[in-house]
């Protein structure tokens, strides 16, 4: 165990044995923050959301398998992702609030789904409808990305990523030259891993209506029209489900206007 004076490194163990690595910081009811592509619990805007939130919760920050400094496997099933999650809960006394960002959405939504203990699910832009459209089918482009991270291409593996959820190419390659790129491409053997929990990207409504729990599902109302679109149909076809549009956000939140929203939810 690590810690310093604002947050303390633990660690989980999932039913598969790997060690999940995870940061409490704060006091008050668990609040548990699921990251999407790309992202683990040292990405600034997660820490800054973990931040801002700590006032009010224990916000509990983990590194998803492969990820940071969780162990992974060799073979990879959506099912032990659900364990890894369902491990933290278990380590933060069993019950928690959920938040989950785009792909990490999707993943908690499949968690509450099968019953992992939560009180109540946030959301943000889980990217059902949007991805995986074109000519090549969802399960090529899984092969795909296994087929670059097998080459060593970890770098060619982010930018067919990225360009398969919109981003344009200028964009991808200015990302290239940013400081962050090196992050992103140290994590890309895990993008197959999201690309798996998306699966054909379509809405999943028998699972969403088995879900018991309150779910807020929220979209930026600058995003693309499927992403949005995506989040006002998951808070339908959840029971007790909601949905709501943040003004003049996107697919990159900003963590100030987002905090807010789910304090709201969560102490209700």
């Amino acid at each position: 165990m690590k810690s310093d004076s604002n947050r303390t490194e633990r660690f989980a163990i999932s039913k598969d044995g790997t060690r999940i690595a995870y940061d409490a910081v704060g006091k008050g009811p668990i609040v548990i923050l699921v990251g999407g592509a790309f992202s683990y619990r040292t990405f600034p805007g997660l820490q800054k959301l973990a931040g801002l939130l700590a006032p009010d919760f224990t916000v509990v920050n983990y590194d998803r398998r492969g990820r940071g400094d969780s162990g992974d496997q060799k073979t990879y099933a959506v099912a032990r992702e659900i364990e890894d999650l369902e491990a933290v809960i278990a380590a933060n006394g069993g019950d928690a609030r959920v938040w989950g960002l785009s792909s990490g959405a999707a993943l908690a939504l499949e968690a509450a789904a099968r019953g992992v203990g939560m009180d109540r699910l946030a959301l943000y832009e889980p990217p059902y409808l949007a991805g995986g459209k074109g000519e090549v089918s969802p399960a090529e482009q899984r092969a795909q990305l296994e087929r670059l991270i097998a080459a060593d291409k970890r770098d060619e593996a982010v930018k067919y990523f990225l360009r398969l959820m919109g981003a344009p190419g200028f964009a991808v390659t200015l990302m290239r030259i940013m400081p962050f790129w090196p992050r992103l491409r140290a994590v890309a053997h895990t993008l197959p891993y999201d690309a798996s929990i998306m699966g054909d990207y379509s809405l999943p409504e028998a699972k969403l209506a088995s879900i018991r729990i309150p779910v807020l599902a929220i979209g930026g109302d600058k995003s693309p029209a499927a992403l949005q679109e995506a989040a006002r149909q998951v808070g339908k076809a959840v029971p007790f489900g909601e949905s709501r549009l943040l003004e003049g956000q996107n697919h990159n939140v900003s963590m100030n206007a987002l905090a807010p929203v789910l304090k709201s939810f969560f102490l209700a």
